[in-house]
């Protein structure tokens, strides 16, 4: 145990959740070769075998299972350490990573990031907004935009609003196609939609409550479905706070067909006091109570 050295735990967590040495090395800011090496080094310390390495990656022996439970805890109390000892604001320095869906990012959230930046200018945001649930256990993200409440995990999830989502085209569009007066005059119109197999939340499955219709464009982007709205390829379903900033797209049987879902802002119990991560997620949440409007207009 001389050789032991705490610090090597990190790498060996990276690893764990990462499942690979390059995606570890990616987060760690650190070369595959010296993640590998930290690993080895942490085996060779303990005289234990912690991964079974394989061409598709690392996986967790018996032994590393039980290594990674101690490390999280070990790692909840540097995180806790490290909250302990915060000055208030002159601490709020780092990085924030903030997963989001590609809508709520891409259109809300980046437009008013800046925000955060100017109070804080020590802060460095890092904002994914790309369509997939985020795994705040594995360190992807420090605080992750959901659309639903987590049931289970060292979660804290708070509710940022609720969202309506309707269905538009453009008036072009809609002057070269047959009226649409009732939900019986959707059949035959063209549709936009996600890609059934690559729909990452149950909550954007929504066909069934529009009607019998086929989607001729999928996406799994919200962005390239609103795109492809525009150009006049078709009818899509937008949430309102999208759809509404767009004065090409046309409502179309907004009294007979509209969905509403929910916008969930949820952090990891480790990582709830870090300054940094509560001073950026009572950003997000103020900047939405602000402009609720938009996404629930009356």
């Amino acid at each position: 145990m001389a050789d032991f050295n705490w610090n090597d735990l990190r790498y060996f967590l990276a690893v764990a959740r990462a499942g690979t040495l390059t995606t570890a090395a990616q987060r760690l800011r650190a070369d595959h070769t010296t993640v590998s090496r930290r690993v080895t080094a942490l085996e060779e310390a303990l005289r234990v075998t912690l991964f079974e390495r394989r061409p598709s990656g690392f996986t967790l022996t018996a032994q590393g299972e039980r290594l990674k439970q101690t490390a999280e805890s070990m790692e909840s109390a540097a995180l806790l350490a490290q909250s302990v000892v915060a000055d208030g604001d002159s601490s709020l320095s780092g990085a924030v990573r903030i997963g989001a869906p590609d809508g709520f990012g891409s259109f809300f959230l980046a437009p008013r990031v800046n925000g955060l930046c100017d109070r804080h200018p020590e802060l460095e945001v890092q904002l994914v907004a790309t369509p997939r649930v985020f795994s705040l256990s594995k360190r992807e993200a420090d605080i992750a935009i959901s659309l639903s409440c987590p049931q289970e995990g060292r979660l804290y999830a708070r509710k940022l609003t609720d969202y309506r989502l309707g269905l538009y085209a453009t008036a072009a569009y809609l002057d070269a196609h047959p009226p649409i007066d009732s939900r019986k005059d959707l059949a035959g119109q063209d549709f936009i939609g996600y890609i059934d197999d690559l729909i990452f939340a149950p909550e954007l499955d929504y066909i069934e409550a529009i009607g019998q219709i086929a989607p001729r464009i999928k996406s799994s982007s919200l962005v390239a479905q609103m795109k492809a709205t525009l150009a006049g390829a078709g009818l899509c379903m937008l949430p309102a706070f999208i759809a509404g900033a767009e004065p090409a797209l046309v409502p179309v049987l907004a009294d007979q067909v509209a969905i509403t879902r929910s916008f969930w802002l949820i952090v990891h119990e480790d990582m709830r006091s870090l300054a940094r991560i509560a001073v950026a997620a009572d950003f997000i949440a103020e900047a939405v109570r602000r402009e609720q409007a938009l996404f629930l207009p009356a």
